[in-house]
């Protein structure tokens, strides 16, 4: 499959923010520290989960020794309702640890940030895209599915369209093609039952043009 060209991927991401001019994190914070912890809890649970779970925690955890004064039961109890709680409690008491020795400082450095337990590539992207506005992209099953169906990469996992997709966004949408493309992905280019009417990508979209000659 060759590159999509200048001309396409303007046609793409700049549909994608006519359909999302504002778009932002749907997870609910106040500070950095509750952004890191919902988004380690986010992992493969929706954010609509992680909000309704972080709603009743947010006034009592502000920052890292907040978790630990808690106790770890008393965590682990409160977020029962999120996939993998265990270990996400786990990661998430160890992170605070150590944040709590170190200033409460949260890393602005995708190294440093992955050396915080229960902080992957992702995980970090995303703070460092959200929290300190740097021109990252966090590839998620959503940005994984899209870029696929556009044509933007040819990969089968997302780690391998993460290691390709900076590369390929231009400079002028990397600023909010992180959210955009999450959220067309959610809403719109759905895993079942895309949105495909309306749609002003149906002429580069390799799943559209796949669907019509079946």
């Amino acid at each position: 499959m060759k590159k999509r060209t200048k001309k396409e991927l303007d046609q793409i991401f700049g549909f994608m923010m006519e359909k999302f001019p504002n778009a932002d994190t749907e997870l609910i914070y106040h500070n950095g520290f509750q952004l890191l912890v919902a988004v380690i809890l986010s992992a493969q649970t929706t954010d609509k989960q992680v909000n309704k779970v972080t709603d009743k925690l947010r006034k009592k955890i502000k920052k890292p020794e907040d978790i630990l004064a808690l106790g770890f039961e008393s965590f682990e109890k409160s977020i029962r309702s999120i996939g993998l709680y265990r270990s996400k409690a786990k990661h998430i008491r160890a992170t605070s640890q150590i944040l709590a020795q170190n200033g409460c400082h949260i890393p602005a450095t995708q190294q440093e940030l992955m050396k915080l337990p229960g902080v992957g590539e992702k995980t970090a992207k995303v703070i460092l895209y959200v929290l300190y506005g740097q021109p990252v992209v966090a590839v998620d099953t959503h940005v994984h599915r899209i870029c696929n169906r556009l044509g933007i990469v040819e990969t089968t996992t997302p780690l391998q369209t993460s290691k390709l997709l900076e590369t390929r966004i231009p400079n002028e949408y990397k600023q909010k093609a992180h959210h955009c493309m999450i959220l067309f992905g959610r809403y719109i280019c759905t895993a079942r039952n895309p949105k495909c009417q309306g749609c002003k990508l149906q002429n580069p979209c390799n799943y559209f043009i796949s669907q019509q000659k079946k």
